[in-house]
């Protein structure tokens, strides 16, 4: 498997709690960007060092704010393979039927709606510009545009956050036709304007660590099983793109601040925006992808680590001291240790940090 990630870096404002790179665009995203995105792109298929895509992922920033037709000459020029998943990241307030439309034309066949929440204080206290009837619309429209295949992000444990503002907003997303959804529990940023000015009201981190596990059971209610740290899936809708991140696949970012894994070494794209449009991108070495991030990748996944896949892909086998601790984990409800596989557990996962730190 192999994905392209296009990052659209592009935002009619910035949202108090994100610390992506990003650059105010009152409009529509610039033909130049465009044109930069098929620039870099040749400049790896020329060489051979990729092929045509299985998966293609647009993300920002607020990739909704292509057009039809630029969505379309993006992945023309990339020419992802018959049946690849093509998707695109978006806000709801971005979203007419008849963008979505010509999206779907363009060969978009996955979207994730960037929903957060039900309730119109939050979004208003998160900077978000949409309201919980832009996404109740937004959905109705892709299923009328024909997506099968529709994401809703959500956000957890915000300022003020109730068990009743979970349930509404995973409804919200369950009756909207999302076979997909993707939850986070809010973090503070040093970068965001959150982490400058934090807010009010914000759970204790015993009070998030019950959201999560509550929103885990509630989506498990309604037919989402857990497969990942932070996604859950209807089955058959699980995102074939991020599964190569996890993976610990090959992957090509286009875009300011967008990462690549290609023959197993890491680099980022140097620069701003500003830089990518008027030259060809610098790409910085970022290491490469070993065993210690193999391990890490697949213990956010619900089907774990496979012990024999990590000896035969790296020849790294644990010691019987990383043993012992895999069995403390099991025995204190953090794991499963079965056969040669361990899986963290929800409970487990949300202290993944701290169990990667005893256990590398």
């Amino acid at each position: 498997m192999f994905g392209v990630y296009i990052h659209i870096p592009y935002c009619r404002s910035k949202c108090r709690y994100c610390d992506f790179y990003s650059a105010a665009c009152p409009g529509g995203v610039p033909d130049a960007y465009v044109d930069a995105l098929c620039r870099e792109w040749g400049r790896f298929a020329a060489d051979g060092r990729c092929g045509r895509p299985d998966t293609l992922y647009f993300g920002g920033g607020t990739p909704s704010l292509l057009s039809g037709g630029q969505a379309a000459r993006l992945i023309r020029a990339v020419g992802p393979r018959a049946g690849a998943e093509v998707t695109i990241e978006a806000n709801p307030e971005t979203l007419t039927p008849a963008l979505l439309a010509e999206y779907r034309a363009a060969g978009v066949n996955r979207i994730s709606i960037g929903v957060q929440t039900a309730r119109g204080e939050s979004l208003a206290r998160l900077g978000r510009r949409h309201t919980a009837g832009d996404s109740r619309r937004a959905l109705a429209w892709a299923r009328q545009a024909g997506f099968e295949n529709i994401s809703g992000d959500v956000m957890l444990a915000l300022p003020h956050y109730t068990r009743e503002e979970l349930r509404e907003t995973l409804a919200l997303l369950a009756e909207g036709g999302c076979s997909h959804i993707s939850a986070y529990l809010l973090k503070i940023e040093p970068g965001s304007i959150f982490g400058k000015r934090p807010p009010d009201g914000l759970p204790d981190d015993d009070a998030a660590a019950a959201f999560y596990l509550d929103a885990v059971e509630t989506m498990a209610a309604l037919g989402f099983a857990q497969y990942e740290i932070s996604n859950f899936a209807k089955p058959g809708s699980e995102s074939r793109h991020n599964r190569i991140y996890w993976d610990c696949g090959e992957y090509l970012g286009l875009g300011p601040a967008a990462y690549s894994c290609l023959r197993g070494r890491r680099f980022c794209t140097a620069g701003t925006t500003a830089a990518f449009l008027a030259a060809s991108a610098v790409y910085e070495p970022q290491g490469v992808c070993g065993a210690e991030d193999y391990i890490m990748l697949r213990l956010r996944l619900t089907e774990g680590l496979s012990f024999p896949t990590l000896a035969e892909r790296y020849g790294v086998r644990f010691t019987p001291r990383q043993m012992r601790f895999c069995a403390r984990l099991a025995e204190t409800g953090l794991a499963v240790l079965s056969g040669e596989t361990l899986r963290l557990t929800p409970r487990g996962m949300l202290v993944q940090n701290s169990i990667l730190c005893e256990l590398l």
